[in-house]
């Protein structure tokens, strides 16, 4: 069986912990979470300062893309349309 309550529980106040407490637990969090945040975007400058600087991104090879040389003339497997020659 359920053990309703009556009237008078739910009359009744709940306890609260003191204005203070709970102030100071959401500064907390507050706090963390802001610190959390700019470590992340420190961490992302650095990242992109280090890509940066490793030059312009070039085209990788031909090899690196499955294209093979075969006769003077690039082959791409499976038929399709070969990357010209440069120049």
């Amino acid at each position: 069986m359920v053990d309703l309550p009556d009237a008078q529980d739910q009359q009744r106040p709940r306890p609260q912990p003191p204005a203070g407490q709970v102030k100071a637990s959401s500064r907390w969090v507050a706090i963390v979470t802001g610190a959390i945040s700019i470590l992340i975007g420190v961490l992302y400058l650095l990242l992109i300062t280090v890509l940066d600087s490793r030059g312009p991104l070039r085209p990788p090879p031909p090899e690196a893309l499955g294209y093979v040389q075969m006769d003077g003339a690039a082959s791409a497997p499976g038929g399709a349309a070969a990357v010209p020659p440069p120049g």
